[in-house]
């Protein structure tokens, strides 16, 4: 008798790390992936009607945040799990994932034999961590106490044109918008970031991944 598959979902924003994880993970014999997802409307639309024993969530998804998804995943169904696989390392991110009810995070860096450690540990009940993370939070005197900033599918554009320097007019032609919807964003992204110019707005960003 064949041992039953754990059903596997990816969500992730570059196709082709997305590739890579199915290609690999599908060769391991007690997975099935169920899925693979760049967005967290075609992963609801999914999840709606398939069962999922373990998701693999990136943070930042073009329309939405795995932190906010990982709430809605685990009040749809407690049962699945949930594991961050992310570049973003900050520990108030990682903090923010399991008190969502994440079973645990794990850095893209992972090897791919640790990924699936944490994935089998995961499905063991354990809370689980990559060995970076582990160092992250563990590590005494360097508290992070400022939130990951997290973007509209929309800032993220307008941010991105930005910081290739185009200016409020243009950018509101680009996207068909006002130029005060424009001015308005990018005045949400000062805030966000909470910065009070265009340089500081790039740079932050910059730190964080978000460019």
């Amino acid at each position: 008798m064949s041992q039953p598959k754990f059903r596997l979902a990816i969500l992730d924003d570059h196709p082709v790390v997305l590739e890579g994880l199915v290609n690999i993970l599908s060769r391991k014999e007690v997975f099935e992936i169920a899925g693979a997802f760049t967005t967290t409307q075609e992963f609801l639309e999914f999840f709606n009607t398939n069962v999922v024993n373990v998701v693999l969530l990136d943070i930042i998804l073009p329309d939405g945040n795995g932190m906010d998804l990982c709430k809605t995943i685990k009040t749809m169904a407690p049962d699945t799990i949930v594991l961050a696989l992310s570049n973003h390392d900050q520990r108030s991110a990682i903090m923010k994932m399991l008190e969502n009810g994440a079973s645990g995070y794990v850095l893209k860096n992972a090897s791919i034999e640790e990924l699936v450690s944490c994935i089998h540990n995961a499905l063991d009940g354990q809370v689980v961590f990559s060995d970076a993370i582990k160092g992250i939070i563990t590590r005494p005197g360097t508290p992070d106490i400022t939130e990951p900033v997290v973007l509209t599918a929309r800032e993220q554009e307008i941010l991105k044109l930005i910081a290739s320097g185009i200016t409020t007019r243009r950018i509101a032609e680009m996207l068909f918008l006002s130029k005060f919807t424009v001015e308005n964003h990018r005045k949400n992204l000062l805030q966000k970031f909470q910065v009070k110019n265009v340089a500081g707005l790039i740079n932050e960003a910059n730190q964080q991944g978000l460019l």
